[in-house]
């Protein structure tokens, strides 16, 4: 079994499988990754309410994907690169797993 560094990176991914684990939410994480967004301009299209799009957003920033800022009367959201940087370590961490797996079979299974 694979082990992450602290209890902290282990809540980290959880954190985000959580957030992107639902539909909308991973809606939301796309659309911001063509540039920033208004509260308002992501939840029109996506015919949910404000207070709706308001309660996956703050999933998606505890999961540190999503970021938002207010200016103005108007909340402000855009990716977070530190949400990408877990994910990013997460993948490389099983993508070595595995392949160091898939080369200890290849040598137990190809003949010499």
């Amino acid at each position: 079994m694979i082990k992450l560094q602290t209890t902290t990176d282990q809540n980290e991914i959880e954190a985000l499988f959580f957030a992107l684990g639902e539909k909308q939410r991973r809606n939301i994480f796309f659309t911001l990754m063509e540039g920033d967004k208004t509260v308002k301009q992501l939840a029109e299209p996506m015919g949910i309410t404000l207070t709706g799009l308001g309660q996956h957003i703050k999933i998606l920033e505890e999961a540190k994907l999503v970021r938002t800022q207010k200016i103005g009367r108007e909340r402000i959201c855009t990716i977070n690169p530190e949400g990408l940087a877990t994910m990013e370590q997460f993948a490389k961490l099983h993508r070595n797993l595995w392949s160091s797996r898939f080369s200890a079979l290849r040598k137990i299974v190809e003949p010499h």
